[in-house]
């Protein structure tokens, strides 16, 4: 391929060369006219067509064919998006096109690493926490193989240690395979109309014990009269059933869980209140992530399988809501979201 300097060179001499022979069909011309025409026109065209083809073609194509390059590379860290303006020459504009286009294969390749960290912590925490219940099980199992001949009253007490931790194993995978079915689809929401009033009372029923056990005070606050939403009321009843025992768990002994049902012009909001300890700001934007504890030693003696509140989040958003938390340390904790009204 002709360098700027060539290709001027011989564009500039058939320039001059074309424009002496119309000259020299003048009358007046002569020979030195000729001359000093052909090398006027050699020298100026040359200057004029090497910068042409120099700034205004050359240098935008080296441009595009380094940032060729830079794909090849995978190499995306290019002019940023905001940098770029509309630009009426076609070089600038396929400049501006391919500037976009690995601008947006930069922030796919972010999302992919995000995506691979997020997954690399997921099979970790999976492992850890499958491990922990598999563990403990096969620690007491063992035990009773290795003495068959133990006291039988030993013998039910490490068993039913092994069934609680077998039954823990089990919660954990159910609540694994409930987000995973909601994230992809699997389990169909189906919207109803109910009694948002009545299903927390039965809530509260259910949780009774518990909630006495810790000296909790339970409180609907709502109105006296049936409240409708529209709405799957299995999906719905976990979201609440999990943000009310997690209250109770959580929560300050001889403290309390308000639910607070208020009516607005298209919707109903949910409020989920404890009087608790709180949760800490730097906690509160990664409380709704699979496996995220604020404090793991006291989660894992509640027996929770971390997973609750992710599946809170993934209900509510498949009922085109979003859940939201207010919280700061020693002030409670609150969670909200939103259903449309029937």
């Amino acid at each position: 391929m002709l360098q700027p300097r060539y290709l001027s060179v011989v564009l500039s001499f058939f320039i001059s060369g074309v424009t002496t022979a119309f000259i020299s069909f003048l009358p007046s011309s002569d020979l030195t006219i000729l001359v000093i025409s052909f090398i006027s026109c050699f020298i100026f065209g040359s200057i004029l067509i090497y910068f042409a083809l120099d700034y205004l073609v050359f240098q935008e194509v080296n441009q595009l064919y380094d940032r060729i390059k830079q794909i090849k590379k995978k190499d995306f860290s290019i002019t940023p998006r905001k940098q770029l303006v509309e630009k009426t020459n076609p070089i600038e504009l396929l400049k501006k096109e391919l500037n976009t286009y690995v601008t947006s294969k930069e922030d796919e390749v972010f999302e992919l690493k995000k995506a691979a960290k997020y997954r690399q912590e997921f099979l970790a925490d999976v492992s850890h926490e499958l491990k922990t219940p598999i563990f403990a099980a096969q620690g007491f199992v063992h035990t009773l193989l290795d003495n068959p001949d133990e006291d039988v009253e030993i013998r039910s007490k490490f068993l039913e240690k092994a069934a609680k931790s077998l039954d823990g194993l089990d919660n954990l995978v159910q609540d694994l395979l409930t987000v995973s079915q909601i994230e992809t689809g699997a389990i169909k929401i189906e919207k109803k109309k109910m009694n948002l009033r009545a299903l927390v009372e039965e809530i509260f029923e259910q949780v009774e014990a518990k909630a006495r056990k810790r000296g909790v005070t339970l409180t609907l606050e709502a109105p006296a009269i049936p409240v409708y939403v529209k709405a799957d009321m299995l999906r719905i009843s976990q979201v609440i059933l999990n943000l009310v025992v997690n209250g109770i768990k959580y929560g300050k002994e001889n403290g309390s869980v308000t639910v607070l049902l208020t009516e607005k012009k298209k919707v109903v909001q949910i409020s989920v209140i404890d009087n608790g300890p709180g949760i800490a700001s730097e906690h509160l934007h990664r409380i709704f992530e699979r496996f995220y504890r604020i404090d793991k030693s006291r989660a894992k003696n509640s027996g929770g399988t971390g997973l609750g509140l992710s599946i809170v989040k993934h209900i509510v958003q498949a009922h085109n809501g979003k859940i939201t938390v207010h919280s700061a340390e020693n002030k409670g904790t609150t969670f909200e979201f939103k259903l449309e009204k029937a």
